[in-house]
């Protein structure tokens, strides 16, 4: 999202704070910045507001690819602010900020919508602001880019870092994470999918449904889904009584078995990873399968599966993966898009942890195979787990040998240490987001030992690490693989497709 001129919105917002401020001593409003200034997308989210609730509610026709409705946003102002931004692609008609209309700018390509209330809001302000619209997302681009997915499977808002901004106007940074009340109404026949609990079905006008969801836990925009099209929907509870929805395109064909013994496992495996980690944080789970992507991404309460990842059978090891993220990108959400460590390290890792509770692999063989696997002089050695930089966001190195810097820990710090740090990092940055710092500074507290040197030869030193007695790890890091681990090729293929795919 590239921010752009708009002289004429800013004279009128100068001229109105220059009336209503004139004789005191407070500072002028002044616009909030279009973006919070990620070191790989400075233009994602928005500066000056702190989103609480989101209030979704559109109807979708996919064979028109008109999306039309609104979303009503609670939010706290950060700083006194003449005008800000929102990250939103469609074309606005019209926007509301406390019941009063405001003047508005649609993206021009950019992807902020950029909003004049008719009074300033002063830092500490709560505000409700309505943005009314009506589009088609296939249409709209963003920096040359759209997300949206459009095809004979129906539509999907699902991608990541960015896909909020093609069906709801938001602060689409995970440092922003809200509560959700989501609605779609789509014609008869057809499914309505997202986040948290189904509230209900309700059909008010002939040939249409509405389908209402909520989530009640603080979620990231990119973690939050939009999913229309013809879906065999499964409802069922967990063994300890929360909603399981589950759902599987009707194209699926061959997959369709594979994907249900994967997906309908679900709380088999977060019970296990609740065993390693901490209790399961939300209030939902399930898991939606469709052909209209070949990545897989970890939306809060219901992750979404590319089809082609079950076209060779059950993929229980890529459950695991999405769901670790439940915990470790979820309920902890990264700070910068550059920690992408924080998320993909520690699924990748939960892949090791259930491949050796299924008995195909320990986590120590898994992780020397990996390590064998690449030739000190492999370019995989130069991409950087903890600062892979934008266009390697995705790539193998961060899943491979940041599931190896984890490793690498648990032999340093032991057992008992290790999985007490992911435990505890779970209750100290719940519903937040966190950097890698402060993962390094909790591991240094719990363990009591210096750990600098350590995550900096594995995340942030090219090259390929040295191990054993005398090498840059203080202890051997990993046990001895004679052989390859019934795993191995399953999570080789898992991290191809997310790595192909360019997407989590």
């Amino acid at each position: 999202m590239r921010s752009r001129t708009r002289a004429g919105i800013g004279a009128v917002a100068a001229g109105v704070a220059t009336v209503l401020l004139a004789g005191t001593a407070s500072a002028v409003p002044a616009p909030g910045s279009p973006g919070v200034g990620d070191p790989y997308y400075p233009n994602a989210g928005n500066g000056g507001t702190d989103v609480r609730h989101y209030d979704i509610r559109v109807s979708y026709q996919p064979e028109t690819d008109v999306l039309s409705g609104s979303t009503t946003l609670l939010l706290t102002a950060t700083q006194d602010l003449s005008r800000f931004d929102l990250d939103f692609a469609l074309k606005a008609s019209k926007v509301l900020v406390n019941n009063r209309p405001a003047q508005f700018a649609n993206s021009n390509g950019d992807g902020e919508l950029v909003i004049t209330p008719a009074q300033p809001l002063l830092k500490g302000q709560s505000a409700t602001v309505v943005v009314s619209y009506s589009d088609s997302p296939s249409t709209e681009k963003v920096g040359g880019l759209n997300a949206w997915k459009k095809g004979a499977f129906g539509a999907l808002g699902v991608d990541e870092p960015q896909s909020a901004q093609w069906w709801f106007p938001s602060n689409d940074h995970p440092t922003d994470k809200a509560t959700y009340d989501v609605s779609i109404e789509a014609p008869d026949g057809l499914a309505a999918i997202t986040n948290g609990t189904l509230v209900k079905k309700t059909k008010k006008r002939a040939g249409w449904t509405r389908w209402n969801w909520r989530s009640t836990q603080p979620q990231a925009t990119y973690l939050t889904s939009f999913i229309v099209g013809k879906y065999d929907v499964v409802q069922s509870t967990t063994p300890d009584g929360k909603p399981f929805i589950t759902a599987y395109g009707s194209d699926l064909g061959d997959s369709l078995d594979a994907a249900k013994a994967s997906v309908e496992r679900t709380p088999e495996v977060d019970e296990f990873l609740a065993s390693q980690f901490g209790p399961y944080p939300f209030e939902a789970e399930g898991g939606v399968v469709t052909s209209g992507i070949t990545f897989s991404l970890e939306n809060q309460t219901r992750p979404t599966y590319g089809a082609r990842n079950f076209a060779a059978g059950s993929n229980t090891t890529l459950i695991a993966h999405e769901n670790a993220h439940q915990w470790f990108g979820d309920n902890v959400s990264l700070g910068k898009w550059s920690d992408i460590w924080l998320n993909e390290g520690f699924a990748s890792y939960a892949e090791y942890l259930w491949s050796e509770h299924e008995g195909e692999g320990t986590t120590a063989q898994l992780a020397q195979y990996a390590y064998d696997s690449y030739a000190a002089d492999d370019p995989f050695w130069q991409v950087l787990p903890g600062n892979p930089g934008e266009p390697k966001q995705f790539d193998r190195a961060v899943y491979d040998r940041g599931a190896m810097a984890l490793q690498a820990l648990r032999t340093k710090v032991g057992d008992e240490a290790f999985f007490s740090i992911l435990r505890q990092w779970q209750v100290e940055k719940a519903g937040k987001a966190a950097v890698i710092p402060d993962f390094v500074a909790l591991a240094e507290k719990v363990s009591g030992k210096p750990l600098q040197d350590l995550f900096q030869t594995w995340l942030f030193t090219a090259g390929k690490p040295a191990v054993g007695p005398n090498g840059t790890v203080a202890a051997k890091a990993f046990a001895a693989a004679p052989a390859k681990p019934k795993a191995w090729d399953q999570i080789q293929a898992n991290h191809r497709a997310l790595a192909e795919a360019g997407r989590h």
